[in-house]
């Protein structure tokens, strides 16, 4: 089973996005997953699909949840990717 890699969809001068950094950072410590941080000021295509959602995580194209880390939902993200077989549920993500 591969390593989770999500995305980050963040900006530098975000509050929001430098806490959910942190969270995801202490969340590391206790699982096996990176964390790949994207500036939406350097790509205008994603600041036009995501604008004002910042921070969005995001893994496998599939947006876990935005504007606070939600641990709950970090670990039904996790969940699915080990269990890639098992249908995702609508209500399991943000």
């Amino acid at each position: 089973m591969s390593v989770p890699r999500f995305t980050l969809y963040s900006r530098s001068y975000c509050h929001l996005c430098s806490d959910m950094a942190a969270a995801l950072e202490v969340a590391r410590r206790g699982r096996d997953f990176q964390v790949d941080v994207i500036d939406l000021e350097d790509h205008p295509e994603l600041e036009a699909r995501y604008g004002d959602l910042v921070p969005v995580l995001v893994l496998g194209g599939r947006e876990v949840f935005h504007y606070h880390f939600d641990a709950t939902l970090l670990e039904a993200a996790l969940a699915a990717h080990e269990t890639p077989d098992r249908p995702a549920q609508p209500a399991e993500f943000g």
